[in-house]
């Protein structure tokens, strides 16, 4: 059993989580069939002692002479982080970037899709994207509703970043990975990550630096 509910693991835990799946279904796929908590600690810069505890917070142990069932430790994260029923995203700006995580992320998850993008340029609407639709910005509250998609991922010219997110949360989505460089303040009943790529370049900067 798990140490505590797991709607409560830590948002840094569930990040790692999805992090040793990655890693998990390469190891899968070389043959290997246990591994060490120390091995996934060594791809990850990690402690073991870090690889363990999180394990044993969703009641996960492995075996001292064989380590963790890979199998079976995929199988356990994906019912911890995935829906049952599958969750749909939208992409918001078809912009390089839109563009790119929209080919990117084809076929990626079984329980985790993009179904959807939007933009205000006409050009770049009525058309599909790595097979996926893309609509007039228009058109959010119609497709968002008939689509039940939960989650928009936000690549939108930072002037339009608030704007935008608005209409989404007016449609009713549930949460946001915020893409652009403008952060959001949102309702609490909608879960919100920002990717901020110049804060990350600084922080190496600074560990390169010194």
């Amino acid at each position: 059993m798990a140490t505590k509910p797991l709607k409560d693991l830590p948002g840094k835990t569930v990040e790692r989580l999805s992090q040793y799946r990655r890693l998990l279904y390469n190891i899968y796929d070389q043959s290997k069939h246990h591994v060490f908590s120390h091995e996934l600690a060594a791809l990850m810069n990690l402690t073991a002692v870090q690889v363990r505890r999180d394990l044993m917070l969703i009641g996960h142990t492995g075996s001292q002479s064989k380590g963790y069932n890979v199998k079976g430790l995929m199988l356990l994260i994906g019912r911890i982080i995935d829906s049952e029923a599958g969750q749909k995203v939208a992409i918001a700006g078809l912009g390089n970037l839109g563009r790119a995580i929209m080919s990117y992320f084809a076929g990626k998850r079984e329980k985790l899709s993009i179904v959807a993008g939007f933009d205000n340029d006409p050009q770049k609407t009525d058309r599909n994207i790595a097979g996926v639709p893309c609509y007039h910005i228009n058109k959010i509250q119609e497709v968002i509703q008939r689509e039940n998609i939960s989650i928009v991922i936000l690549t939108v010219a930072p002037e339009a970043a608030h704007d935008v997110a608005k209409l989404f949360l007016e449609a009713g989505v549930k949460g946001i990975l915020n893409y652009t460089s403008v952060p959001l303040t949102l309702p609490q009943n909608v879960h919100l990550e920002e990717y901020d790529i110049v804060t990350s370049l600084e922080k190496l900067a600074f560990l390169v630096k010194h």
